[in-house]
């Protein structure tokens, strides 16, 4: 043994002096030959290292050789942990939680240490073949011994939020809003028929079948929202399964339903398998419509893995259904019966229909429609609108009689037969208005202010030489369009969706025009781009929302008008010639995609208005003058890493739209806004937790006080005095034309959204956040506000004290977090109606909140009020106070969540002489967790005349409704649980007999 190694020996004899035989340091029981034995395998092992340096190993101490030993056992570990921190962490990322901020958190922490336990099994694998090296085994085995211990705290930590986080779960039903069957009718038997074979225990699969037209959509519609279903299943899941749809999309459609954020690189199975587990031990529906390919739900969802599940599918073929999708029972739907068409038509239509001269008139019309239900709904809103002129009937009947066919057998006969609501609007305007919605897939949300600078751009909209113009006339013609039901309201209030059977006409109707050639593609799976003729044709092409990874070289597109190419996310470059042949090009919509440059060729598109390239989170260079675009009007480059400098010659813009992200905050300079003369409309996004606004923020404003044509401005002021340099310095602020959209503070508000979705285009909003107290450029900028937001704003006690006289014009109002309110309005200070045009109030948070009314209540105050949601205000008692409640006549929803101190929504003491009228309009009313709740009112005394849900959810002390044998005589629902219906106390059986059908229980 060398010198070196001698004094490694002693030194660790030394450090073993106190060791017991069979009690040695390494942790287990050895004799002291074993453990002479493996330092002298050690030793040996390592001779040539050791005699170069000798002093390394004399230091080596004993915790080093402990380490060294135990390195393969840390390994072990470590890698173990990593595995049930990574298990944890997806059972975290995919679900819906409302504390998202720490669970957002904890995930980006879980994802770095899994990456630095990667990179150290990396280290090890590469280590480990070098035995000899015993300064760098024994770290490295400490390393993964203290990332181990980092690894079981944060996964102990997960597993703590794991059990005690509040999920988004989703609701067992999600009702839809849809035509009511009548009792007996065909359609309600057909609903009966399915009902009675989802309780046979043979039977899991039902197709129903029928011609387009018939109502099967509408039977599934009903069979969703029917209380036998939510009492025979936990949950019912609704798809539609457009044509060319993926089995992917169609699972990503389940997964969204049950809340479930599946990252969407996740393949079929492994999303299967996720699905699968969520809904173990639930007995589930799933209602399928529009199915004409086969879906395979086993590979899907694991449909087999659960046999209480069952399946409805609609299909317009029953070979389809039976031999395709296996049903074990076929239900089929037929046109309606003379007289339940009539009844149909008639009800739709109104009065005039029983004008003697109509009458006859009307029935040949309904005749015209072969009892399908889509059509007959569709012309009988058509022809509502002629009213009593039988010169109109007469002309419409004869109109409807001249199609071709006599018979409807199909999809065409249905669209020539809808076509008429087309052919009956005012002018062409309305009706190129109409065709451009169905460049979108069916029944997506078309976001309106999109919609109306389409139309403009390509020149629609007539008669309108600035934006607020064109907008005005836009909404004209959109509410006429939804009017005749071409159109409809979305969920969103900013959108509009196209009915699939209506978009299906307007895509016939442009393939027979020579000037408007449509290629639209479905959206999901297409790959590459479509045959070059068919390119070259079109005068609109709509490929939004596919998988397009390459586009053609050159291409002869000299008709091209719109090029819609949005959110193609595999898209990451344009060939440079591209745009070469598309001189008539007016609207180019990219968002979304992943390019990165947009080629010379973009100087070709001369004619070009609208430019949409925001989120192109990789753009960051245009390689052509963009001084070429000479007639662009619209641009948005948000969330893009262009900046303001590369498009800086585009001064003739009218509309622009940018982030924070297309500044150089770092050298920042003059005249990058205010070159914009020309603006109409200004938008400048900057997020809660972006840095480097507030360096740049006051020359940004000094420039657009100069711009002279603003009719809108979006723009967030970090600060009250920013705000009020532009109020004072502004020349457009005295305009009445200036709208705006105003954040004052930052803000990280998750219900925020309530003043987003605000589609009024005239509405000023302006959101306070983290503010205190009460400023006179506030109080300013109130006069003219109609949506106000209060969010974490300090040093006021209620909304009073911003001056009543100063809400005059709010119509919308969110309040949340603000710790200094008690109550919203003190009525003391005033003798005049106060917020008389307040239509809805949002309270949120609020943890002093004593009522919403302190004072008197002058006539007139609320008047107009029609929505309160009230949440989580643990000190609220009083909702409606003495008084208030005579205002409230157009009060249609009512939503009280989370209030613990609430015992009565209509407080007897306050309400001594409440009239049976009160409430007249009340519609919806839902009490979601009111722990102390006893009462909605007293007594069953109110007439409760519109009220037609109720829905009640953990509120176990309320044992009494107030309705008796004739009140509520619209209500069509009582949602709740089970046990709170049976725990109810009734002043006779006749009442709970007569709401026991309305119930809907889990």
């Amino acid at each position: 043994m060398g010198h070196g190694a001698q004094l490694g020996a002693q030194s660790c004899s030394k450090q073993w002096g106190g060791c017991q035989i069979g009690h040695h340091p390494f942790g287990g029981k050895h004799s002291k030959t074993k453990v002479m034995r493996g330092m002298a395998d050690v030793t040996g092992g390592a001779a040539g290292e050791i005699y170069k340096d000798g002093k390394r190993v004399a230091t080596f101490t004993y915790s080093n050789i402990r380490y060294r030993w135990h390195l393969n056992r840390n390994y072990k570990k470590l890698t173990q942990e990593a595995t049930n921190l990574k298990a944890t962490r997806k059972y975290l990322e995919i679900r819906r939680f409302k504390t998202k901020p720490c669970i957002r958190d904890w995930i980006a922490r879980a994802s770095i240490i899994e990456r630095q336990v990667e990179r150290l099994e990396t280290k090890y694998n590469n280590e480990k073949k070098h035995r000899w090296k015993l300064f760098s085994l024994a770290n490295l085995s400490k390393e993964m011994e203290v990332k181990c211990q980092e690894v079981c705290s944060h996964r102990e930590e997960g597993d703590f939020m794991k059990e005690t986080a509040v999920m988004e779960l989703p609701e067992p039903v999600q009702r839809i809003p849809t035509l009511k069957l009548e009792e007996n009718s065909s359609l309600h038997k057909v609903l009966q028929h399915v009902l009675r074979c989802l309780e046979d225990k043979e039977v899991r699969r039902i197709g129903i079948w029928g011609k387009v037209g018939t109502g099967k959509t509408t039977v599934l519609e009903n069979l969703n929202n029917h209380e036998k279903v939510a009492e025979m299943f936990s949950m019912v899941i609704y798809v539609t399964v457009s044509k060319m749809w993926s089995e992917k999309r169609v699972q990503d459609a389940i997964l969204r339903r049950l809340k479930l954020d599946v990252e969407g690189n996740a393949d079929v199975n492994e999303a299967a398998l996720i699905i699968s587990e969520e809904l173990k031990r639930k007995k589930c529906l799933i209602l399928s419509d529009e199915v004409t390919d086969r879906i395979d739900l086993n590979r899907i969802m694991g449909i087999d893995e659960n046999p209480d599940s069952k399946v409805v599918l609609a299909s317009r073929y029953d070979d389809f259904c039976k031999c395709v999708m296996k049903a074990d029972e076929l239900v089929n739907v037929k046109p309606l019966l003379p007289t339940e068409a009539w009844n149909m038509f008639q009800k739709i239509v109104g009065p005039s229909i029983s004008n003697p001269l109509i009458e006859p008139l009307a029935r040949g019309v309904v005749k015209e429609c072969y009892g399908l239900p889509l059509l007959i709904d569709r012309v009988a809103i058509t022809f509502k609108k002629k009213g009593e002129d039988v010169v109109l009937w007469d002309y419409g009947l004869e109109r409807l009689k001249r199609w071709d066919s006599i018979k409807i057998y199909g999809k065409d006969e249905v669209l020539e037969r809808v076509q008429i609501c087309y052919d009956d609007l005012e002018d062409d305007e309305q009706k190129v208005c109409f065709l451009y919605g169905a460049l979108h897939p069916q029944e997506s949300e078309i976001y309106v202010d999109y919609l109306l600078e389409c139309w403009k751009a390509e020149g629609f909209i007539k008669h309108a030489n600035d934006f607020r113009s064109a907008r005005n006339r836009g909404h004209t013609v959109l509410n006429e369009l939804i009017k005749v039901s071409l159109l409809e309201r979305s969920d969103k209030r900013k959108c509009v969706k196209m009915n699939k059977v209506l978009r299906k006409m307007a895509l016939k109707i442009s393939s027979k025009r020579t000037d408007s050639k449509f290629l639209v593609k479905p959206p999901g799976g297409l790959e590459d781009f479509s045959k070059k003729e068919e390119w070259e044709q079109a005068h609109r092409i709509s490929l939004m929302n596919n998988q397009l990874r390459t586009l053609p070289e050159t291409l002869d597109c000299r008709n091209l008008l719109t090029l819609l190419l949005q959110r193609n996310k595999y898209l990451t470059s344009i060939p440079e010639l591209f745009f070469k042949s598309m001189c008539r090009l007016q609207i180019l919509d990219l968002h979304g995609t992943n390019i990165v440059v947009l080629p010379s060729s973009l100087s070709n598109l001369i004619y070009l208005k609208g430019l949409y390239l925001n989120s192109c989170s990789e753009l960051k260079e245009i390689r052509s003058s963009v001084e070429a675009l000479e007639h662009l009007e619209v641009l948005d480059i948000r969330k893009t890493k262009l900046k303001l400098l590369q498009i800086g010659s585009l001064v003739w813009l009218k509309c622009l739209r940018l982030s924070l992200c297309n500044f150089d905050v770092a050298n920042y300079t003059e005249a990058q806004v205010s070159r914009f003369d020309l603006l109409e409309e200004l938008t400048i996004d900057v997020g809660s937790l972006e840095e480097g606004w507030d360096k740049i923020v006051d020359p940004v404003i000094k420039e657009i006080v100069k711009l002279k044509k603003l009719t809108s401005l979006r723009f967030c002021f970090p600060q009250v005095d920013c705000l009020g340099f532009f109020v004072e310095k502004s020349r457009v602020w005295e305009d009445r034309r200036l709208t705006f959209h105003f954040a004052v503070g930052y803000h990280d508000s998750a219900v925020a959204h309530v003043l987003e979705s605000i589609d009024n285009p005239s509405y000023n909003i302006l959101k306070l956040a983290n503010g205190d107290g009460v400023n006179p450029i506030i109080m300013k900028v109130l006069t003219k506000t109609n949506a106000l937001g209060l969010i974490d704003y300090k040093g006021v006690s209620s909304l009073s004290d911003f001056g009543i006289k100063n809400m005059n014009m709010i119509f919308d109002c969110l309040i949340e977090g603000c710790s200094g309110i008690k109550t919203i309005i003190y009525g003391n200070g005033t003798s005049k109606a106060v917020l008389e045009w307040l239509k809805n109030l949002h309270i949120t948070n609020v943890p002093e909140l004593e009522n919403i009314w302190q004072g008197p209540v002058h006539a007139g105050s609320l008047a107009r009020l029609t929505t309160v949601t009230l949440s989580n205000c643990p000190k609220l008692m009083k909702i409606f106070s003495n008084g208030m409640i005579q205002q409230l006549i157009q009060l249609t929803h009512l939503r009280v969540e989370e209030c613990h101190r609430i015992e009565e929504i209509i407080m007897e003491s306050e309400n001594t002489q409440l009239e049976n009228q009160a409430l007249p309009k009340l519609e919806t009313l839902e009490l979601i967790h009111l722990q102390q709740l006893t009462s909605i009112w007293a007594k069953d005394s109110l007439e409760w005349p519109s009220l037609q849900e109720v829905k009640i959810s953990n509120c176990c002390m309320l044992k009494s409704l107030p309705f008796n044998e004739v009140n509520a005589t619209k209500l069509r629902s009582i949602e709740g649980q089970q046990s709170w219906w049976e725990a109810l106390e009734w002043k006779g059986d006749a009442i709970k007999q007569r709401l026991q059908p309305l119930c809907i229980l889990n």
